[in-house]
């Protein structure tokens, strides 16, 4: 009886033993170092691989990162390197102006510009007419000559108390927003002459009657002289001429002999 349990806790001994040895050789198999020892790059390491012993490999000269080439310089900055060394701008577009180029841009000239130029590019906007400084005039002197790609650069970079708007518009956009800026600038010198042959002509008064609104729902606008809602601007003479308020609303003088805008159908 004795010799038989030795006999039994032998075996057992020894298949313990066997699965112990069986364990021990799977887990060495297991945490083998090859993966990990070889050799690689750690950021802002140095490294024996490359001569000069840097981890961080410099890139190759002239790479471009995918979609970055940006060939057509003026079409992404609105300048092109002038004969005496300093950037000009051009009074010209990167590509056709079309219909949908120029809806494009009355849209989103309607959804950024508007609260401080306004729709009709015065420089009165909503926020202006509430104490914001006065925004630009697209319809005086100075903005009528500057060129066209003045108004991207502007957008690109910011101007004054105005931001840029390079995050919210796309340089296709800035340049559709730049087109339709011109087309507003156009139209207020349009005349009868202008409109394509076979173009049917109505007043205002007429178009509105035509939609059921009354005679007086369109009425024609004019630029502000002296009369500005909003802070103080300066005079010619260079005194602050404060704007006068007349019941929260713009004093405007129409003159008589201005003819009414007249709506194309």
């Amino acid at each position: 009886m004795q010799a038989n349990r030795l006999n039994k806790m032998g075996r057992i001994l020894v298949r313990t033993a066997t699965a112990a040895s069986a364990a021990a050789l799977l887990l060495a198999v297991g945490c083998r170092q090859d993966m990990h020892n070889q050799p690689k790059l750690i950021p802002q390491r140095g490294s024996e691989m490359f001569a000069d012993h840097r981890g961080a490999r410099p890139q190759v000269l002239n790479t471009v990162a995918r979609g970055q080439l940006r060939e057509d310089s003026y079409f992404y900055t609105g300048v092109v390197q002038g004969a005496n060394g300093y950037r000009e701008e051009q009074n010209l577009m990167p590509f056709p102006v079309t219909m949908e180029v120029l809806k494009r841009g009355q849209e989103r000239y309607n959804i950024y510009c508007t609260p401080c130029h306004s729709r009709v590019g015065n420089g009165l906007g909503e926020i202006v007419q509430r104490g914001y400084k006065p925004a630009a005039n697209f319809h005086d002197q100075v903005h009528l000559a500057q060129p066209l790609s003045h108004y991207f650069y502007v957008m690109t970079h910011g101007y004054g108390a105005m931001p840029d708007y390079a995050a919210q518009l796309t340089p296709e956009d800035r340049w559709a927003v730049a087109a339709y800026i011109r087309a507003l600038q156009l139209s207020q010198s349009a005349t009868l002459q202008d409109v394509p042959t076979g173009v049917q002509v109505k007043s205002l008064e007429e178009a509105a009657v035509e939609h059921d609104l009354p005679k007086s729902y369109a009425q024609p606008w004019t630029l502000p002289t002296t009369a500005v809602w909003g802070p103080a601007l300066s005079t010619k003479e260079g005194t602050p001429a404060m704007a006068p308020a007349i019941s929260g609303q713009l004093k405007v003088t129409i003159p008589a002999s201005k003819p009414a805008p007249a709506a194309a159908k």
